[in-house]
């Protein structure tokens, strides 16, 4: 039986880490707005390894908190380990990788979701999206709920028709045996939008009293604790250690015996996996000339004694697991907790999206995370946030938010699922970023801290401590241009101590540190004037000196890009009237639907001939 349950702004499906960010953004942002969960145990869940951050993924979190997104807060408060990644090479790609307690990240961030005004915490399966004259009107739950709502956010994750599968054993489940949204699915096809089916998989969890840590290397986290949100100071605390094993050629050749019993290698998996994060089994298949393969065994919090094996991700049996697990050193006599599964699930083309993430044929429907055929808990989040937020300024009759490849990672990963779609699991990684250097982890609250509070993210109390570090920033680069250096006794004696060149004539401080041998700690000792200033904006200010002609490099590049993106193109283009355009291109142009010659020229299959003949139209039009 039906009933009415209330009105609503937003109704948002899904409680993982893109319904968490979407949920709180809308509920901040003033909208009177609803979270769906088909388990309320599963809100915020890691199903997979119980970090946050790394390599591209720390860029992300810290661009969620920048714009005013929760992630970075929830992490400072569970983390039990924190490093730097990546510290060897240039400041483009140093990244944070923090291991969470999985349960505390849990708790946190529910907490964090009921004690939000605004915001209401459910637990129901949503089987139905009610339209009416292409626009979102109401939602339906499994149990006759209808909720009228002037916007939908769908961020299912891998729970849609979610199917395990350990060998020749499969059911339907989402993660942890949560149960699976089976429903859904069916109305999103009925709507017209387009499901493909996707895999993914985690390895199995060991009982830590079943292994030998004396075999392994030891992986200690940093000395100097950095926190992901610039809102948050940490205090030091004990940090636990994570542990460095390899697989060996008997572990190979147990999977290789084995792979008739893979459901991946039989057939029986449908969907396609990650290239970037593959089983164990891929790995083995795929790079038969390696002869071991890291695995790393990271603990999953401080009131467990269950271990995480990171990079033996399986869909092998059970007792093949145990085999091949029992070859590492350190896990002869391992015991599982809970074994290796893939789980394969149902997500969307999200070629079928606006950059805004609103889906292109019905109004007020938008769909962020792994339903968008991304992987990863960070790049749900920051879909799940911009999700949010266009959501609520389309409600509000605003314009949507809508981050370009120069301003930050997730710019780059919006117009890539958008713009080229994806045919496997989308990671984000820094190769992907062509102006990398502009778009570091260190500046992302210089980039998008503005936006962030433009949209009411972020408060005018951190809007002022940002413009008060821009300008210490600002003055002190300024400071070190004008001030010269002398070649003195003291000065020359430094310069030959740090094993760099000796001045013959005054120099600039600034070009001082541009030296490779020099830091900015260095250069205290014989600059006198020097101001007391934080470590973070010590840090940018080096950065920006010391790569100050690469960055310049970058900054002309971006120009050429935004005069390509500022060619905008009109909706409602008869693609299929424009002579000269080939056949592909007019097929992938009236699908994507451009807003810009950019975009258009990102777009797989449109050549630069066919640009030409846009830009040519475009022009005669005008």
């Amino acid at each position: 039986m039906k009933y009415f349950a209330g009105d609503y702004d937003v109704a948002v499906i899904g409680a993982g880490h893109a319904g968490c960010e979407a949920g709180l953004a809308c509920a901040r942002m003033g909208m009177k707005t609803l979270i769906f969960s088909i388990s309320l145990e599963a809100v915020a869940n890691m199903p997979c390894n119980p970090h946050i951050g790394g390599s591209s993924k720390g860029h992300l979190v810290r661009e969620i908190d920048a714009l005013g997104g929760e992630m970075g807060k929830n992490i400072d408060k569970t983390m039990i380990q924190i490093k730097m990644l990546n510290t060897s090479k240039g400041p483009a790609v140093h990244s944070l990788r923090a291991q969470a307690d999985r349960k505390r990240y849990q708790m946190e961030m529910k907490h964090t979701l009921e004690r939000q005004e605004n915001l209401e915490l459910k637990q129901a399966e949503i089987t139905k999206i009610n339209v009416e004259d292409g626009k979102v009107v109401s939602i339906e739950t499994d149990v006759g709920a209808i909720y009228n709502v002037k916007a939908v956010i769908v961020s299912t994750g891998t729970y849609l028709k979610g199917k395990i599968f350990i060998g020749e054993f499969a059911k339907e489940s989402g993660p942890d045996g949560v149960f699976p949204a089976n429903k859904l699915s069916e109305c999103l096809k009925e709507l017209g939008v387009k499901i493909v089916r996707f895999k993914t998989g985690t390895p199995a969890r060991i009982n830590r009293k079943s292994i030998d840590f004396s075999k392994m290397e030891v992986q200690k986290g940093d000395d100097n604790i950095v926190p992901f949100s610039l809102d948050d100071e940490i205090k030091d605390f004990e940090q636990q250690d994570c542990y460095l094993t390899y697989t060996n050629e008997e572990t190979h050749k147990i999977i290789r015996d084995n792979l008739h019993r893979s459901p991946l290698y039989a057939g029986k998996i449908e969907g396609t996996g990650p290239r970037y994060c593959p089983s164990i089994e891929d790995k083995v298949v795929r790079f038969a000339d390696k002869k071991r393969h890291q695995i790393f065994i990271e603990p999953i919090g401080l009131d467990t004694d269950e271990m995480y094996a990171q990079g033996m991700s399986s869909s092998l049996p059970e007792d093949v697991q145990i085999a091949m697990y029992r070859t590492l050193p350190g896990l002869e006599h391992c015991e599982f907790t809970r074994p290796a599964y893939a789980i394969e699930y149902d997500c969307i083309d999200p070629s079928e999206l606006k950059l805004s993430l609103e889906y292109k044929n019905i109004n007020g429907l938008f769909f962020a995370g792994q339903t968008n055929g991304t992987s990863g808990y960070e790049e749900a989040a920051c879909q799940g946030l911009i999700a949010g937020i266009n959501a609520t300024q389309k409600i509000k009759g605003k314009e949507p938010v809508i981050l370009d490849r120069t301003q930050g990672y997730i710019g780059v990963l919006i117009d890539d699922i958008v713009t080229k779609g994806t045919n496997e699991p989308y990671r984000m990684m820094t190769s992907r970023a062509e102006y990398r250097l502009l778009l570091r982890q260190d500046n992302a609250d210089l980039r998008l801290t503005e936006i962030g509070h433009d949209v009411g993210l972020i408060s005018d109390e951190r809007y002022e401590r940002f413009l008060n570090k821009k300008e210490n920033i600002d003055k002190e680069i300024k400071r070190l241009k004008e001030t010269v250096v002398r070649p003195t006794e003291k000065v020359n004696k430094f310069l030959e101590e740090h094993g760099t060149t000796r001045l013959q004539t005054g120099s600039k401080m600034s070009e001082l540190l541009k030296r490779t041998e020099l830091t900015y700690k260095d250069l205290e000792e014989i600059d006198e004037n020097r101001p007391e200033l934080d470590l973070a904006v010590k840090e940018e200010v080096e950065i920006q000196v010391k790569y100050e002609g690469y960055i310049k490099m970058e900054e002309e590049q971006v120009e050429k890009f935004k005069k390509m993106e500022n060619k905008k193109i009109p909706e409602g283009i008869d693609y299929s009237s424009i002579k000269g355009l080939r056949i592909e291109a007019r097929q992938k142009l009236d699908k994507i639907k451009p807003t810009s010659i950019g975009q258009a020229s990102r777009i797989s299959g449109v050549s630069p001939a066919d640009i030409n003949v846009l830009l040519i139209y475009l022009q005669i039009k005008r």
